[in-house]
């Protein structure tokens, strides 16, 4: 029976826990005392506990997010009544601020702020050798990057055939937007090169295919980057995909270069827009030159067959709806794939409470911690923002409607103008943001477009006989049957680069 058991709940399982990883890499010789146990938030935390305590540990160690917060607190609750003698210690960035106002913190027995990869180790090894720690809070220094084992040897041959892997080259952010916990002092420090590619190397050796860098600006360093870049297209085959986090005006013609190599589909870039209003950005601390960013996407788009997945934030102090929705068209008017419409969130730690008074900001006191109302945008808004992002999700980023989705807008001549109404228009007709079934969707997109949005019957219906198509299906809806697809439609082949969700945007 191991002393010490790693655990967290993902959000999915599909999700392998890096920061685990990286502390059971650096236990030393009390590896062979530990062991990982992974779970997700779906699992009851009776049950979680069940199979904890069930490997009698004597320290169980938990990683803390904001997805997961809630469940681990109940966890934690359950696991201190049925065993208060087993030790609890907590990390993560949802407990490494605000400490004193957290009931987890309360239940725990002590807690690891920051980055803990070397300093669990110390912690278990003073608790296991007899000598209790006075302090319930303990403060983890910046570690050395060269002195951190990586925990790439940790993904076991099943995290490899059925998880995303997660590496990172580099740690820190030289940013400070407010609303984000990277904006805090924390310098950026690169993993040693030689020693990061000899690691990715073994994981493509052994069968890895996609890989998901958390680097928080992946092309800051750009020698760095482009060496990165040139290590995987040397060893690309089929069916490999790579996901980066970029800094969306920072492109030069080196890495450009390099990029245009990939096949279609294998490259994800994830660039944070968050606000085209410059007097926003400001207010935030966000530094970025929209000339240059408008550049770079044209690029992508027109040159590359990259995959965009671009970020935009509702609710910044400062925007009000019309701002919101005018950055929203100019995003549209770049093409990326995929916008993610998110809902800003105070998370613990970030500055961006500095507002709340000016712009009565007002936020959720449970996690996800979203913004509720502003000085600008009302609750009433802001819960129509909420089902926009959730329908743009199901509608412009699935894959499924890449022909009809336009249609939402054609004769509005504003994209957030046209899809706000069918959003406002699908939650009047349904009541539900979830439980929505692929055919049941194309039915209320056919029976909107031509009903409210006055678009052409034949036009919807072929377009969305051409989507259905795209996606895979080769059936035909009752409702579309007297429709045929246009010869030379693409269907997704199983052999394109990408994942699924990806590949549907490339069949066009």
């Amino acid at each position: 029976m191991p002393d010490i058991v790693l655990s967290t709940l993902n959000a999915k399982y599909m999700h392998a826990a890096f920061g685990l990883r990286y502390l059971f890499a650096n236990l030393g010789e009390l590896r062979r005392q530990a062991c990982i146990v992974e779970f997700d938030i779906n699992q009851r935390p009776l049950d979680i506990a069940e199979v904890l305590l069930a490997r009698a540990p004597k320290i169980i160690g938990l990683g803390v997010y904001i997805w997961n917060v809630a469940e681990t607190t109940l966890l934690v609750s359950a696991l201190k009544q049925l065993r208060p003698d087993v030790t609890i210690i907590l990390g993560g960035p949802e407990v490494s601020h605000e400490t004193n106002q957290q009931e987890i913190v309360g239940l725990a027995d002590h807690v690891i702020t920051g980055e803990a990869d070397l300093k669990f180790a110390e912690v278990c090894s003073q608790l296991l050798s007899g000598d209790p720690l006075s302090e319930k809070i303990i403060t983890a220094p910046l570690p050395d990057m060269g002195q951190v084992q990586l925990p790439y040897d940790e993904y076991s041959d099943e995290d490899i055939a059925h998880r995303v892997l997660y590496v990172e080259a580099s740690r820190g952010c030289p940013f400070t937007c407010e609303f984000c916990l990277s904006s805090l002092d924390v310098p950026v420090r690169a993993v040693d090169l030689s020693r990061f590619l000899d690691a990715l190397d073994d994981l493509l050796k052994r069968g890895a295919r996609q890989f998901k860098f958390v680097d928080r600006t992946f092309n800051l360093n750009l020698n760095t980057s482009r060496a990165i870049l040139e290590f995987l297209l040397e060893r690309f085959e089929p069916g490999m995909f790579f996901h980066f986090e970029m800094v969306p005006d920072r492109l030069p013609d080196g890495l450009r270069e390099i990029v245009k190599r990939f096949p279609a589909g294998a490259l994800q870039f994830e660039v944070g827009i968050q606000t085209f209003n410059e007097t926003v950005a400001g207010l935030i601390s966000r530094r970025q030159n929209y000339d240059r960013m408008a550049d770079n996407l044209r690029f992508i788009r027109a040159e590359t067959g990259i995959h965009v997945h671009a970020d935009l934030i509702a609710g910044l102090p400062g925007e009000d709806l019309a701002s919101f929705g005018a950055g929203f068209d100019r995003l549209i008017a770049l093409g990326p794939q995929e916008i993610q419409v998110g809902i800003l969130k105070r998370l613990r730690g970030t500055p961006i409470v500095r507002h709340d008074r000016e712009w009565e900001m007002i936020y959720a006191t449970h996690p996800p911690y979203e913004i509720l109302a502003t000085r600008l945008i009302s609750f009433a808004d802001l819960q129509r923002l909420r089902r926009f992002a959730r329908y743009w999700d199901l509608v412009g980023n699935s894959g499924n409607f890449v022909e009809t989705t336009p249609l939402l807008w054609r004769n509005s001549g504003s994209p957030f103008t046209g899809f706000l109404k069918w959003s406002d228009w699908l939650f009047a007709r349904t009541g539900r943001t979830h439980g929505m079934a692929l055919v049941r969707l194309m039915q209320l997109l056919l029976e909107y477009l031509i009903n409210e949005a006055g678009v052409d019957e034949s036009q919807v219906k072929a377009a969305l006989l051409h989507d259905y198509r795209r996606g895979g299906h080769n059936d035909t809806p009752k409702f579309l049957a007297e429709h045929k697809c246009a010869d030379g439609q693409k269907s997704v082949s199983k052999e394109s680069s990408g994942a699924k969700r990806q590949r549907k945007h490339l069949a066009t």
